[in-house]
């Protein structure tokens, strides 16, 4: 509910594209992305920043080491996806994931959810290239109707299964999404990177609800 310039959040922000691949360190194909990430929290740190929110899903596997690195907190994307599950009414039942392929097979989501009382579809590795991939790659490749397309199939796919919600767990895949306009209105679509602004928003004391679709 900001009025003025005056009425918003502070923030420093680190933006740089030459950290080391997320996903293919994941899953053990490239060089770490730790010691660059690390360096962009110290810069942050010594701005004087009061917490840090890291707007990639596949960087969240080095969590717990980055969050021992510093004395800031980092909040966390998963958290705060299944925070606005709650927020829009969605408090059990069967949830799609998509992200890339290192964080669908990482079960960095797949544990909180659980967790938290929900059941998350599982993708096979076809599945895994053809719903998540394919529209990931249209939309880095500056090809947002294709990346729609791909995003819609993946949708109607897991709506088939029975999700309640589906959970947009890679930065691009709400560009994809955007690209639908209401094609995909019979489901609930939680976008993981709004959920994290809103979580520093609160962490800040902004006093924000995920708004419902």
């Amino acid at each position: 509910d900001a009025h003025c310039d005056q009425d918003h959040l502070p923030v420093l922000l680190v933006n740089d594209p030459q950290v080391p691949d997320r996903s293919e360190a994941a899953l053990g194909q490239g060089r770490s992305p730790l010691p660059a990430m690390l360096r962009g929290l110290r810069l942050l740190e010594s701005g004087g920043c009061r917490g840090v929110a890291m707007p990639c899903n596949t960087a969240h596997c080095w969590f717990d080491d980055l969050q021992a690195s510093i004395q800031m907190p980092l909040l966390h994307i998963v958290s705060a996806s299944v925070q606005a599950l709650r927020d829009q009414g969605v408090d059990g039942g069967k949830i799609g994931l998509l992200g890339t392929p290192a964080t669908v097979a990482s079960g960095l989501y797949q544990s909180q959810l659980q967790r938290a009382g929900y059941e998350v579809l599982p993708l096979s590795d076809d599945e895994v290239q053809r719903h998540c991939v394919a529209p990931i790659h249209a939309v880095k490749q500056g090809r947002p109707e294709a990346a729609g397309k791909a995003l819609a199939l993946a949708l109607d796919a897991l709506h088939r299964r029975g999700a309640h919600a589906v959970i947009l767990g890679c930065t691009e895949l709400p560009l994809a999404h955007a690209a639908l306009g209401a094609a995909a209105a019979a489901l609930t679509v939680i976008d993981s990177i709004d959920a994290l602004a809103i979580s520093a928003l609160n962490h800040f004391g902004y006093a924000v609800k995920q708004p419902h679709a």
